[in-house]
């Protein structure tokens, strides 16, 4: 007998989905950062056992749209919500502000099951955590809830199981040695933003969208050239630096980061663009992957 089936992870901005989908699937698939708006598309990471095949779809965090770029994202988020064979609900424990409503209407509607995980209980007492239980409880009476902490892989070992037990009958719905739906150069555009979100305050990091334009492997080593794309020329100087220190850094930690993922020696050029007003540029936008 073989369970095949989509579990999609959805929650507010920070509230540790990303890092939850790394810990399932084993490897770094999402970018992980502090910040909020950390996850802009939405990524398949595909889990395989002999007689299982989990395709996890990680989503942008939901918010109030202020501008195009996050309309997009929030249109991931809605796609996510209608395809699903499990749910994966993550709450933070630590955040004050109100929930969610749209997650909550939307996860009492569908007829699917939700495993609520409430994210971060290291950073709360056994008080503060049977009352959001009971909290959450009353919010979504159908979620099985699950505390856990995705960072230090607390109770996390529990969720394959279950996921398991709740998803259909049903042959594989990609090839088994297939992990992710996203190509190459998707992740090196990550993993290049990903250190612009650690390297930069403010609104620099918002501001930047990375487009791999060369991807090419000879003699072992993979050559890459990509462009990153900023709304302003202050914000091009910005991002280079005094002489050159700060974009020299990015390129040297993303390039330590995708050697581990693609096992192989790294040749990165990164340049710098201006493409004004991007996030609000509906042609831009969809260049640039956001339909």
């Amino acid at each position: 007998m073989h369970k095949a089936g989509f579990v999609n992870i959805v929650g507010k901005p920070n509230a540790g989905k990303s890092t939850l989908l790394n810990e399932l699937m084993g490897e770094k698939l999402a970018i992980v950062t502090q910040k909020a708006q950390t996850t802009r598309h939405r990524i398949f990471g595909i889990y395989n056992e002999e007689d299982l095949q989990i395709v996890f779809s990680d989503t942008p965090g939901v918010l109030d749209p202020k501008y195009g770029l996050q309309e997009k994202m929030m249109d991931f988020v809605k796609d996510s919500l209608q395809d699903a064979d499990v749910f994966l609900f993550i709450v933070d424990v630590t955040d004050k502000s109100e929930p969610s409503a749209f997650l909550i209407e939307k996860l009492n509607k569908i007829p699917v099951p939700v495993l609520l995980l409430l994210n971060k209980v290291d950073q709360t007492d056994q008080a503060g955590l049977e009352k959001h239980v009971e909290e959450w409880h009353e919010r979504i009476p159908k979620a099985e809830i699950l505390p856990i902490s995705a960072l230090n892989a607390f109770n996390t070992d529990i969720i394959l199981p279950k996921l398991k037990s709740m998803l259909p009958e049903s042959p594989a719905y990609y090839d088994k040695d297939q992990y992710t739906d996203k190509p190459e150069r998707f992740f090196v555009n990550e993993a290049i933003r990903e250190k612009i979100l650690l390297n930069y305050e403010k609104e620099i990091p918002y501001s930047v969208e990375v487009v791999t334009e060369q991807f090419k492997e000879q003699e072992g080593i993979i050559f890459i050239d990509s462009v990153i794309y900023v709304e302003r020329d202050t914000q091009k100087g910005i991002i280079i630096g005094h002489k050159g220190e700060a974009i020299k850094k990015v390129g040297t930690e993303a390039r330590l980061d995708l050697e581990k993922f693609f096992s192989k020696k790294i040749h990165l050029n990164l340049f710098v663009k201006v493409k004004k007003d991007w996030r609000k540029n509906d042609r831009d936008l969809k260049n640039f992957g956001y339909r």
